[in-house]
């Protein structure tokens, strides 16, 4: 079991929800993290990791937000202990035809997914490098690997936080600090998709859905990996799945 902290930015009640348990239950205390409007709905998420024998936290945070964001980050040094792990998982995606896109859309994509990923990467490396030590990582998506139609914000800013995430990589590796950035290829099942999709049961029963307490697993074997084997890169997506 290890002490410290993992901060979880974007747990929702889907994967980043399973992210936290996973943590809580290798000994961290999982801090969690969703904006302010939605910061009531944490408290359920930090009831059951305690209910499970875990230890959680819950703040509301903009992470758009700079100051907001250095400021979650000097209070969990100081009110939980040394970030040990930081999950950057906010998504943002939203499907509207090029010529529908308005400014005010991209610019507000690129700074829930790619902004405030930079602030986080940031963030965790100015409290993890004076340490030697520490793990980053970052969920991405097919978006990140090519563009799709309709999905030009989206994969505008998943592709900048995929390269955020390799140079920081380049950067922060050789002074201890694992940072990785996980490639989800398909539907992750939730309430979103479940609401997409009519057939969902059938997708899921066939794992045809991505199951978010086994992506959380995956989170936890590369915060586990010894520093002589490091992945940066990986990709997970259900056997149906094209690519």
């Amino acid at each position: 079991m290890s002490s410290g902290a993992a901060l979880v930015i974007g747990a929702g009640d889907g994967l980043g929800g399973a992210i936290a348990k996973a943590f809580a239950r290798e000994g961290l205390t999982a801090c969690v993290t969703r904006r302010p409007r939605h910061e009531d709905k944490l408290a359920s998420l930090v009831a059951e990791i305690e209910e499970a024998g875990g230890k959680a936290r819950g703040f509301g945070v903009d992470a758009r937000e700079e100051a907001d964001t250095v400021d979650l980050f000097q209070q969990v040094e100081r009110e939980v202990g040394p970030l040990e792990l930081v999950v950057f998982n906010i998504g943002a995606n939203v499907r509207f035809g090029i010529r529908e896109t308005t400014a005010q859309v991209y610019r507000k994509v690129w700074e829930m997914a790619a902004f405030s990923g930079f602030l986080a990467g940031r963030e965790a490396a100015r409290h993890m490098v004076p340490r030697g030590r520490g793990t980053i990582l970052f969920t991405g998506a097919t978006a990140s690997m090519r563009g799709a139609a309709g999905f030009s914000a989206f994969s505008g800013a998943k592709h900048a936080l995929r390269a955020l995430a390799q140079s920081m990589a380049r950067e922060l590796g050789p002074q201890g600090i694992h940072v990785g950035h996980i490639v989800l290829d398909g539907a992750v099942d939730g309430e979103f998709i479940r609401g997409l999709y009519p057939d969902w049961q059938e997708r899921l029963d066939d794992d045809r859905l991505l199951t978010p307490a086994h992506i959380a697993e995956e989170y936890v074997r590369l915060w586990k990996q010894p520093r002589d084997a490091w992945t940066h890169e990986l990709d997970l997506r259900p056997w149906k799945e094209q690519f």
